[in-house]
């Protein structure tokens, strides 16, 4: 019987695991191989030397990388595009540079070993029967399989706090530069330069797809898809509006910097008015049933010994 169970637990991650296998389906072009030679041969080796440039490599770049990189091609031929696309954005949106190919075989790795340890629980650690079985081994599969989501999701809410948080006084500084008689480019420049956050890195990354021939508009739109945080979303949207009607660009930067300052007094606001509500918590289930023993402990001593005893 408990073979049985072993072997319909096992089933049942072997089914998910193909199921979400073949649902991340793509085709994927280019050939590594290729690739390699094609280096190889710029770099005007002979044969003799391949060998010792092979050996000359770490543990790492010559077996773990490779076999990395296999897998990850692999997962991209049954990856389809849509699901690669939005990989591909929550990558950016947490300014990571992961492969999308890797994360899903994160996530296809995750969903085999959180089902193998949830059945493993369910058989041995609770000893219960076949049904809490393949409960917890459904509960491991699930977990394991939105574990790098979530983890992603958490880094992208930090990277978003953090770009709110400094754009009021990039803006500051934008507005000092450009009415200062620089250009919006050496404006973003200059914040690039004092600053090291994601907003300055976001400015930085604007700035050289610019230098390489992409329009500002289409730079900006890029940056703003990249971090979807609607105050950037507005700042960007009335940066190419103000560009487009030709209007004053330090006027627009000064309003937007007066919004962004009031919105950020106001999100303090409803922090302020939230923590009240927040502290209930921890006074009811830690600070009053502490303050209840200290008050009423002697009490209910002396009354049971005195009824009691």
């Amino acid at each position: 019987m408990l073979f049985l169970q072993l072997g319909i637990g096992l089933g049942l991650i072997l089914v998910v695991g193909a199921l979400v296998y073949v649902g991340l389906r793509e085709e994927r072009s280019g050939n590594p191989l290729d690739d390699r030679l094609a280096a190889l041969g710029e770099r005007e080796i002979d044969v003799e030397s391949l060998e010792q440039l092979e050996l000359g490599l770490s543990f790492k770049d010559r077996v773990i990388i490779p076999v990395v990189e296999k897998l990850a091609d692999i997962t991209a031929k049954f990856t389809p595009q849509k699901q690669l696309e939005q990989s591909r954005k929550l990558i950016e949106m947490a300014g990571m540079n992961t492969d999308p190919t890797q994360f899903f075989l994160l996530r296809i790795v995750l969903t085999i070993v959180g089902g193998i340890v949830g059945m493993a629980l369910g058989f041995f650690a609770l000893k219960g029967n076949a049904f809490q079985a393949l409960l917890a081994t459904g509960v491991g599969i699930g977990l394991g399989n939105y574990f790098p989501v979530m983890s992603m999701t958490s880094r992208i809410q930090k990277r978003q706090a953090e770009v709110i948080k400094s754009l009021p006084d990039a803006l500051d500084l934008l507005v000092i530069c450009v009415e200062a008689g620089l250009g919006l480019d050496q404006a973003m420049g200059k914040v690039y330069e004092k600053w090291d956050n994601e907003l300055s890195l976001a400015f930085g990354r604007v700035l050289r797809e610019i230098q390489l021939g992409k329009p500002r508009r289409e730079a900006l739109k890029d940056m703003s898809d990249r971090m979807d945080v609607p105050d950037l979303n507005s700042f960007t949207a009335a940066i190419i509006q103000a560009e487009q009607l030709g209007v004053s660009m330090a006027k627009i930067l000064r309003v937007q910097s007066d919004q962004m300052r009031i919105k950020r007094r106001q999100r303090a606001q409803e922090k302020a008015q939230q923590a009240p509500v927040k502290m209930m918590i921890p006074m009811v289930l830690i600070i009053f049933p502490s303050l209840w023993i200290i008050l009423m402990g002697p009490a209910a001593i002396r009354i049971a010994k005195q009824f009691f005893l």
